[in-house]
């Protein structure tokens, strides 16, 4: 007589539980929370402090985030993946490839990207993978929109896509202890500056040679 071995089914097989709806919640909260506060005092803001801005208890916070380097790798994270999206979707719905540039730095400057630059100098690993491929992503699709405005003659030549990100990231940088929320009319002010500049056919001779991506991953 054959001996039936009965198959496994997909229940019996150990599944990894997927995390509540209100846990999600919670950490989406704890990192939007951090991500505001890091922008309005600076990196090192307290987390108890993240906490209740969150609506959130401490055990809840550290439930999610072991330490401040892994809130702070969240936070760049989310900010970069973003701010990448912004990118993606400015190349996808303008038809005039310098709108969809222009549209972009000022959707990047919504988004706080200004605020990686003091946060990318805590104590956390920089060079996660999780982390370098996001930047490489986003490093990509502005590497899309100057190409696309270049090619279309609506861009000046001597310029670079570390020039945009190195101008973003200088005139986004908030200023930790002030109402950093409340400054945006100034910023997108001199974005559109920055922009009126950056348009063909450009108006002046800039000095030095133009930034690169090579260039701006050099470490000295």
């Amino acid at each position: 007589m054959d001996t039936v071995t009965p198959a496994v089914t997909g229940t019996a097989q150990s599944r990894t539980p997927r995390p509540r709806a209100d846990a999600l919640r919670n950490r989406e909260r704890i990192v939007t929370a951090a991500r505001e506060m890091f922008v309005e005092f600076g990196p090192d803001v307290p987390l108890d402090e993240v906490a209740r801005r969150a609506g959130v208890g401490n055990a809840t916070l550290y439930r999610n985030f072991r330490d401040r380097a892994a809130l702070t790798h969240e936070v760049v994270l989310a900010v970069t993946s973003r701010t990448t999206e912004r990118a993606e979707e400015a190349a996808n719905e303008e038809r005039d490839p310098f709108v969809a540039l222009s549209r972009f730095v000022h959707a990047a400057a919504d988004e706080r990207i200004g605020a990686l630059c003091p946060m990318l100098s805590g104590g956390f690993d920089k060079d996660h993978p999780e982390l370098l491929a996001e930047r490489r992503r986003l490093e990509e699709a502005v590497e899309g929109l100057v190409w696309r405005a270049m090619s279309a003659g609506r861009l000046r030549t001597d310029i670079a896509v570390g020039d945009v990100l190195v101008a973003l990231s200088q005139l986004t940088r908030p200023l930790p202890g002030i109402a950093c929320m409340n400054i945006d009319r100034f910023t997108h002010r001199h974005l559109q500056l920055f922009l009126d500049g950056l348009e063909a056919p450009a108006r002046s001779v800039l000095p030095g040679t133009a930034a690169t991506m090579e260039d701006l991953r050099r470490r000295t």
